[in-house]
C-alpha cells in the first residue's frame, strides 16, 4: 500500500494535466480520436505561465514547439523567455525544455518561425521590449523604450540557435509603436515570380483618426534566403495578429484578428504580388471569434494530392472575450467557404498553431485549461478522417 499511494497520485496528476476529452465525432473510430499531450504546463519548469504557441515541421520531419515562458505572472509584459521543445516521433514524445532567448528581466516572445525548404535553415522571427514597458504605454509612445524585431536561425534542425540579432531598422517604420511577429508561422512561396520568398505575417500600431486602436497588419519578406528582410504590404484598418497562406493560383490570403468592434468575425485580405500590396479588408462570416489569435494553414494542394484543402483553428465563440471551443475547420475552395468544422476542445482555449505531419496527420498546438485557457499548452494529433467524420483520408 505504501508504494501504491504515490503511483495513484501520479496517475491522478497526469489525468488532471490534460483537458477534458473532446466530443466524439460521428463516423470516427475510437482509434481516430485525437491523441493529446500537455507539452508545456504552467507552474512547472520555473515558469508561472506558458503562452503563445508556434508549431513547425522541419525539412527533416522534426516537430518544433515554441512558446513564451512567463516567469512571474500571466502578464504579457515582464520577464518572458522564448522556449522550445523538439519531437522526433510526430509528437508522441518531447525533448526537455530548451531556452532559445533570455534577456534577463525583459520580454522576448512572439515566436514566428519559417523553414527555407531550399536550404533547410529555420528562421525564427521574434519581438523584444523592456520588461517594465507595457503595450498600452508603447502604443501611447510614453514607454521607456519601444517594441523591437529580432531574428535567430538554426542550421541543425532546431538543436541549437544563433545569437539573436536585431532587424528593427529594416522591418519597422519610425512612426510605428506596438509591433508583433506572428504569432504562429511564416511561409515560403512555392510558385510564380516570387518563388522562394519568405513571408512573415506581422502587426503593428500606428494611430490614425479612423482607427483609435491603431492596429494594422503587415508582412515582412526576404528574397535572399533570410539574409535580409524588408517591409511588404500593409493591411488596415482595425486588424491585428495574422497568418498567411499561398493559394493554389499563387495569390496570398491573409487571415487577421479583427478589431472592428461591430463584428465578431475574422478579417481577410488578398495579395497578387507576393505580399507587396493587399486588397481591401473583408470579413468572413463563417469564422466567428471572441477577438483572439488564430491559425491558418495550407493542408493539401490539388496538384499534389486529391484536392485543395486549407485549415483554420481558433476558439470559435462569438461572445467577445469568451475564449473557448477550440475548433478546426476545412475549406475546399481556397477559403471561400468552410463546410467542415470539428470541435477539438470544448473548454477554455485561446491561441493555436496548426501543422501537417509527414504522414498526413494534422496537429494543433493550443492553449487550454479547465478554469482559464492558460493552464497548459496542449499538442493534439488527429487524422483527416477524424476531422471530416470519416468521409476522407489523406491521399499520399
Amino acid at each position: 500500500m505504501k508504494g501504491l499511494a504515490p503511483r495513484l497520485v501520479c496517475v491522478l496528476l497526469f489525468v488532471l494535466l490534460l483537458p477534458e476529452s473532446p466530443a466524439a465525432v460521428e463516423g470516427a473510430a475510437p482509434s481516430q480520436q485525437p491523441q493529446r499531450t500537455a507539452v508545456f504546463v504552467s507552474g512547472t519548469g520555473g515558469y508561472h505561465t506558458y503562452r503563445i504557441p508556434a508549431l513547425l515541421v522541419t525539412k527533416k520531419g522534426t516537430l518544433l514547439a515554441f512558446c513564451e515562458g512567463r516567469r512571474k505572472s500571466r502578464s504579457d509584459s515582464g520577464d518572458i523567455d522564448l522556449l522550445l521543445k523538439r519531437s522526433g516521433d510526430d509528437g508522441r514524445t518531447w525533448s526537455s525544455q530548451q531556452l532559445v532567448w533570455d534577456d534577463k528581466a525583459n520580454t522576448c516572445g512572439n515566436p514566428c518561425p519559417v523553414v527555407d525548404q531550399e536550404t533547410g535553415t529555420i528562421w525564427l522571427l521574434m519581438t523584444w521590449n523592456r520588461g517594465d514597458d507595457r503595450e498600452a504605454a508603447i502604443k501611447k509612445n510614453t514607454s521607456k523604450d519601444t517594441r523591437r524585431v529580432w531574428m535567430s536561425r538554426s542550421n541543425n534542425d532546431g538543436l541549437t540557435w544563433s545569437k539573436p540579432v536585431q532587424i528593427t531598422a529594416a522591418t519597422k517604420r519610425p512612426e510605428w509603436r506596438w509591433y508583433a511577429t506572428g504569432p504562429g508561422v511564416g511561409i515560403q512561396l512555392r510558385k510564380g515570380p516570387h518563388k522562394g520568398r519568405l513571408v512573415i505575417p506581422c502587426d503593428h500600431s500606428a494611430v490614425s483618426p479612423d482607427d483609435p486602436d491603431g492596429y494594422n497588419s503587415h508582412v515582412i519578406i526576404s528574397d535572399d534566403h533570410g539574409r535580409t528582410w524588408r517591409i511588404g504590404g500593409i493591411i488596415r484598418p482595425k486588424v491585428n495578429e495574422c497568418q498567411v497562406v499561398e493559394l493554389a493560383d499563387g495569390t496570398l490570403m491573409i487571415n487577421m484578428r479583427n478589431y472592428d468592434r461591430s463584428r465578431t468575425t475574422r478579417a481577410v485580405a488578398t495579395s497578387t504580388d507576393g505580399g507587396m500590396s493587399w486588397s481591401k479588408v473583408t470579413h468572413d462570416a463563417a469564422l466567428v471569434e471572441p477577438i483572439c489569435q488564430a491559425s491558418f494553414l495550407r493542408c493539401t494542394l490539388g496538384s499534389e494530392h486529391d484536392r485543395n484543402r486549407l485549415l483554420f483553428s481558433n476558439p470559435a465563440h462569438a461572445k467577445r472575450g469568451d475564449r473557448r471551443d477550440m475548433t478546426v475547420r476545412v475549406s475546399y475552395d481556397e477559403g471561400k467557404t468552410w463546410p467542415v468544422s470539428r470541435l477539438l476542445y470544448a473548454g477554455p482555449s485561446a491561441y493555436s498553431c496548426l501543422t501537417v505531419l509527414p504522414d498526413g496527420d494534422i496537429a494543433c498546438l493550443y492553449e487550454a485549461g479547465q478554469k482559464h485557457p492558460y493552464e497548459k499548452i496542449v499538442f493534439a494529433r488527429f487524422s483527416l478522417g477524424w476531422l471530416t467524420g470519416g468521409k476522407e483520408k489523406f491521399d499520399s
